[in-house]
């Protein structure tokens, strides 16, 4: 069955205030061990912090934010403390290959993971999902809230990531790992280059 369209907006709005009911769905962190090497090489930065292409990984983005001092964004990034909340609307099928790549990711860019009873964690990041299936296409949306230890949101990181679906297949038995692991190099790199951007 084809979904109706409906706003990114809308989406996402509803994803945030139903997506903690889904408790069933919720994959922690703690329980992935990412792999020794990533399969594929990362993906480039997308050219604006806070978005993602609506279409697949495409090429390296002209003009892409950079931080005016780059030892100063490399020595933010070596004090960043990173806790992953459990991840909110994926199933853990999808949530494994994001969750996998996400430290992985984290460490190529030098950031310290800290685990989920860590109380040194500078950085606490919450992610809310959810799909959209529109003929051979699946639509993963999703929205990242970066808080402070208290609570304090301090950043949001949104976007979509569109492929084809995977056997015929909707909603999440439709995404493909690959799609998961992109979302998750774009989200570790808008939020490397927002702590660039914060630490000048």
């Amino acid at each position: 069955m084809r979904r109706s369209r409906v706003t990114t907006v809308s989406l996402l709005a509803a994803l945030v205030l139903a997506g903690c009911t889904n408790a069933k769905d919720v994959l922690e962190p703690s329980a992935i061990t990412p792999p020794a090497a990533s399969a594929q090489p990362a993906q480039p930065p997308s050219a604006t912090p806070g978005t993602a292409p609506a279409g697949t990984p495409s090429p390296p983005a002209v003009g892409a934010t950079t931080p005016a001092n780059p030892a100063q964004s490399a020595a933010a990034l070596s004090k960043t403390r990173l806790q992953i909340a459990p991840i909110v609307g994926a199933s853990v099928e999808a949530a494994t290959p994001l969750t996998a790549e996400l430290q992985t990711r984290a460490r190529q860019r030098g950031i310290t993971l800290a685990g989920s009873t860590d109380q040194t964690a500078t950085h606490v990041l919450k992610g809310y999902f959810s799909t959209m299936t529109e003929g051979k296409d699946t639509t993963v949306i999703y929205v990242w809230d970066v808080y402070d230890p208290a609570g304090n949101r301090l950043h949001r990181i949104n976007g979509q990531q569109k492929a084809a679906s995977v056997s015929g297949a909707e909603g999440w038995p439709a995404v493909a790992p690959a799609t998961m692991q992109a979302i998750a190099d774009q989200t570790i790199d808008q939020f490397s280059a927002w702590l660039g951007s914060s630490a000048g």
